[in-house]
């Protein structure tokens, strides 16, 4: 890929950046055209913000090869994944299919574990809670990769959207993820294709890292609340004091939700 973001990531996937970059959307939300080699029919994943040149640039790529897009997916609704899909599915001609009511249009929702055939293209659908209720992952068998959306990340770690967003639900996804990652037949997952960032060639290696952090940052928010700390605004400026404080708000998600859990599990 093209500076490691947009552009083709593999024989299957290519990459159209969105023009939101911020420090919660990194170089922007990274729109995916998906199509089996020598098909006339393409698959979007996530056409991102309400921005119209964005969601013409996503289509005249796919006019470009020769195809049309017969399916409009989202991996979860936040707006700088979703905002814009009623307007593509305007502009393509298709409904939007997501986990959420809220954000379809036209179509059928999507289910754990259906498997989709778009033109020969194989998608596996994987119900991937935590960062949001809604959250899917799309496995692309064929090309051995997934497409997380923010579920991970192509740099740094993901927030767990509290209180919609919830750390059991997101450790039971990565856990899974794990797995997937370490199979060796044709359902392994060996490459990334995240919703923000670059592509993490090592699925396996990027969900070790994945769980490391989150038990690393569960055992700091449960020693400053040992030490007294008690708001979580307090445990954000303790906790992350390595994080841009401009991510900070964002911060504060993650640590209601780990305190959330860690009083579940009764550990404070």
């Amino acid at each position: 890929m093209s500076g490691g973001i947009a552009g083709r990531a593999t024989e299957r996937a290519f990459c159209v950046l969105a023009p939101n970059p911020s420090p919660m959307t990194l170089d922007g939300t990274n729109t995916w055209v998906l199509a089996e080699p020598g098909s006339d029919l393409a698959v979007v994943i996530d056409p991102g913000p309400l921005h119209e040149g964005h969601l013409r640039a996503v289509l005249d790529h796919v006019e470009g090869t020769g195809r049309r897009v017969a399916a409009t997916l989202l991996t979860h609704g936040h707006p700088d994944h979703a905002e814009g899909a009623a307007r593509f599915a305007e502009l393509a001609g298709t409904g939007v299919r997501a986990l959420d009511p809220a954000h379809r249009l036209g179509d059928e929702g999507l289910l754990d574990g259906e498997v989709l055939e778009v033109g020969g293209l194989e998608l596996r659908v994987m119900a991937t809670p935590g960062h949001t209720s809604d959250s899917l992952c799309f496995q692309l068998t064929a090309d051995a990769a997934l497409l997380t959306g923010d579920t991970v990340l192509g740099r740094g770690s993901t927030v767990v959207a509290h209180p919609d967003g919830r750390l059991g639900d997101y450790l039971d996804t990565l856990r899974r993820l794990r797995t997937l990652a370490a199979r060796h037949d044709e359902l392994g997952v060996r490459t990334v294709l995240p919703g923000h960032g670059p592509v993490l060639p090592d699925a396996l290696a990027t969900v070790e890292f994945y769980l490391a952090h989150r038990a690393s940052r569960l055992a700091q928010v449960e020693t400053a609340v040992e030490s007294g700390l008690r708001t979580p605004s307090e445990v954000v400026a303790r906790v992350y004091a390595d994080v841009d404080p401009a991510l900070w708000p964002a911060a504060e998600w993650s640590v209601r939700a780990q305190l959330e859990y860690l009083g579940e599990h009764g550990l404070i």
